[in-house]
């Protein structure tokens, strides 16, 4: 497999603090990549260090098959990439078209062509003479990455892309991201908190924690990892533990009254154990754990929840 990113015992040290720890990761060409972390797991510094803003304390990482080690190569590799970090730069006081023209020339590109269809594949194109000041928040991350894209990179990296947005701002984006991938061939590294967006569109993920990459798998090793179980409401939560005890049956007591059943059982026969021993089932649904559920239970519990 081709990759557009390796890294190989990544580590920055701030002082005598520790933010990247040996990081190992690995991100497919074609891909879109989800990486998924708490704040301060190290997202961010890892994107810095990856587009030259930062230096690495120790390790190093292979870009676009270019070793960090190669500096003369490496600045070559990285015109080859496009990123949002952070708040995007934008100047308020220009127009989509005069912000666009100023990256071009940060890029040292020749002259102007491709600003249209620029403009037209982040759905910007009607704008006119508007200031991006005036823009909505959406427009203004559409026109983000639209600046992200100048040069026509092979990978792009996006932090927080749907932060802040409302919903119909999220689909926009979202259908964006999808575009630039499926038809352009860009292989996109997307770092977001939001889960549920992440898991419409990621093709790989990589979890990391405290520095460290923690675990990483395509979207379908993770469908096959996220369980189906059945969520049941029970009459009785003692009854009901002490039964599928004795059944040898898989089970997570949500609270005193729900609980989710991951062993594959017949409803009508559990309904029936359980009345049998003096618990009714008051009700059952097939549920799929979410990739918020299952970045929980890898990475050690309800702690991480507010912070993902």
């Amino acid at each position: 497999m081709e990759y557009v990113l390796k890294t190989d015992n990544l580590c920055k040290n701030y002082r005598r603090v520790q933010v990247l720890k040996n990081l190992n990761m690995n991100i497919p060409k074609g891909s879109i990549y989800g990486f998924v972390g708490r704040n301060g797991a190290g997202k961010t510094t890892l994107i810095r260090l990856i587009c030259g803003l930062q230096k690495p304390t120790s390790g190093s990482f292979d870009l676009l098959g270019v070793n960090s080690q190669n500096t003369k190569e490496l600045s070559t590799a990285r015109e080859r990439i496009g990123a949002i970090i952070e708040n995007p730069a934008i100047y308020k006081n220009m127009t989509a078209v005069d912000n666009l023209k100023m990256q071009y020339l940060n890029l040292g590109l020749p002259d102007y062509e491709g600003i249209d269809e620029l403009l037209e594949l982040v759905g910007l194109s009607d704008t006119g003479k508007k200031h991006a000041g005036h823009f909505s928040l959406g427009m203004r991350q559409r026109l983000a990455i639209a600046i992200a894209l100048c040069g026509n990179p092979d990978f792009i990296i996006l932090d927080e892309p749907v932060n802040g947005l409302d919903p119909e701002g999220i689909i926009e984006i979202r259908e964006l991201i999808l575009k630039l991938n499926h038809e352009k061939g860009i292989t996109i590294l997307i770092s977001s908190h939001i889960l549920d967006e992440l898991s419409r569109i990621a093709t790989h993920y990589g979890f990391i924690d405290n520095g460290c990459i923690v675990r990483e798998m395509s979207a379908e090793e993770l469908e096959k990892e996220c369980s189906k179980c059945i969520r049941i409401k029970i009459s009785d939560s003692e009854i009901f533990a002490r039964t599928m005890d004795e059944q040898h049956i898989e089970y997570k007591m949500i609270d005193d009254s729900t609980a989710d059943v991951f062993s594959d059982v017949t409803i009508s026969k559990l309904a029936i154990t359980l009345a049998n021993a003096g618990c009714e089932l008051i009700k059952a649904e097939e549920k799929d754990e979410s990739l918020e559920s299952f970045y929980l239970s890898l990475l050690g519990g309800e702690n991480n929840a507010e912070n993902a």
